[in-house]
């Protein structure tokens, strides 16, 4: 990957420079049986459509906080890639009372009404389904989405050093992010053509990193699992042959 790389958005656009067919995010949820792919293009035309969809229908741009309520899924990969992409702070289970925006899936709308900004629900249903009825108070992502553009330009620069992610109690700049991650990169040994199985949420660094950042700054693929304590060992061992996978980040109980 490109070592001038400053922020997350500049390390997708830097794989899409590089191979755009190759795999990028492969998801499964094992309470669905759903299996979705994404190669970097195709990760990247979602990005560009949410970040569209970001600046201009919620008019969100630098300085502003998105209060993010989701669980590990591709869709919320995108989300925090449109974060990036716009400027717009990414505060994971962030108080939606003290964000702008704030983006949640069928399981949180209750405590998202508190946010007296723009609200978006996502139903996280297999192949990005809407919601059979719109929850009140929110648009639906699913419909809001397709129409957008498939090119994303800012309106202003992405400051590399602002407010860019907030997790764990932590603030990160966009610098920040894409530095940890290549270190975690690093630590986990990750090379251009590693596929990282990834069982862990979204609500950690940890969980974020192996499941998104860490492979992105390595040119490397992520296999992101929900509800991966539904599936057996030996349901865990036929996946990662099936799917190639050269690393694995699990929970404890999974190991």
């Amino acid at each position: 990957m490109n070592t001038t790389d400053r922020t997350p958005a500049d390390l997708l656009r830097s794989a899409l420079a590089a191979d755009p067919g190759r795999p990028l995010v492969t998801f499964y949820d094992d309470a669905t049986g759903e299996r979705v792919e994404l190669s970097v293009a195709t990760f990247a035309n979602w990005v560009a459509k949410t970040a569209n969809l970001l600046q201009g229908d919620l008019s969100a741009g630098p300085g502003d906080r998105l209060a993010l309520h989701l669980p590990a899924h591709w869709q919320t990969a995108a989300w925090l890639l449109a974060c990036a992409s716009v400027g717009v702070e990414a505060d994971v289970r962030g108080a939606p009372q003290n964000a702008d925006v704030v983006v949640s899936g069928p399981d949180s709308l209750d405590a998202a009404r508190a946010c007296r900004g723009e609200r978006i629900a996502l139903a996280l249903r297999p192949l990005g389904g809407r919601f059979p009825q719109p929850p009140e108070g929110f648009a639906d992502y699913a419909v809001e989405v397709p129409s957008q553009g498939d090119r994303f330009a800012p309106y202003a620069p992405v400051d590399a050093d602002g407010p860019a992610l907030s997790v764990g109690g932590a603030t990160l700049s966009a610098t920040d992010v894409v530095g940890r991650a290549r270190t975690d990169a690093q630590a986990l040994g990750l090379a251009p053509g590693s596929r990282v199985l990834s069982g862990l949420p979204y609500d950690t660094w940890e969980g974020l990193s192996s499941g998104l950042y860490a492979p992105l700054a390595a040119g490397a693929s992520v296999v992101l699992c929900r509800n991966l304590g539904q599936l057996s060992a030996e349901g865990l061992a036929q996946r990662v042959e099936s799917e190639r996978v050269t690393h694995t980040v699990v929970p404890p109980t999974q190991a």
